[in-house]
């Protein structure tokens, strides 16, 4: 089993880091943070003769890494109610995968993975977040990846997440899952 971790935050060190590297401590987990790459948003090109073309930005590495995992956290940061924008314009490549001949399996790489949510948000996360887990959802079974569980944690300032009992408590039960799979 292996995993990969998609970070859509852009505090080194945020709320949500800190509660996801919880959950993977100890787990053989590749890293990606959203933020270090260029990924373009998505022109939908479904409907024209010509389609998607190539992309000329980052999404393809992205991607490529995170394709040969069994597991796919996204960790982010609650933003407005919903995942963060640079998670979001990742996600919203997904259109293009769909039709991209360069992946022309990519639909069915994604249905045989599951994924994760790990969300940090202040303003009452546990029910305010619950129309991005929501999202999060509907997506994966649009995709066929199965939604595995999720995270919602409490944290404004650096390091609140810390305070947040029962997200620490659900954290370190997910990592003990994911190590014993390992």
């Amino acid at each position: 089993m292996t995993v990969a971790v998609i970070y859509g935050g852009n505090r080194p060190n945020g709320n949500t880091e800190l509660l996801t590297d919880r959950v993977i401590k100890g787990v053989k987990a590749e890293k990606i943070y959203l933020e270090d790459f260029h990924i373009d948003p998505i022109i939908d090109m479904r409907h024209e003769e010509s389609g998607f073309q190539d992309r000329k930005d980052d999404y393809y590495s992205v991607i490529d890494r995170i394709l040969p995992h069994d597991i796919i956290l996204f960790a982010t940061p609650i933003y407005w109610y919903s995942m963060t924008g640079i998670m979001k314009n990742f996600v919203d490549c997904w259109s293009q995968m769909l039709r991209d001949s360069n992946y022309p399996d990519f639909k069915e790489i994604m249905s045989a993975k599951k994924a994760y949510v790990i969300a940090v948000g202040g303003d009452s996360p546990d029910i305010k977040g619950l129309p991005m887990i929501q999202q999060f959802q509907y997506i994966f079974d649009f995709i066929g990846t199965k939604f595995a569980g999720y995270i919602l944690g409490t944290g404004n300032k650096p390091g609140d997440i810390l305070t947040d009992k029962k997200a620490i408590h659900a954290a370190n039960e997910l990592n003990k899952q994911l190590l014993a799979k390992g």
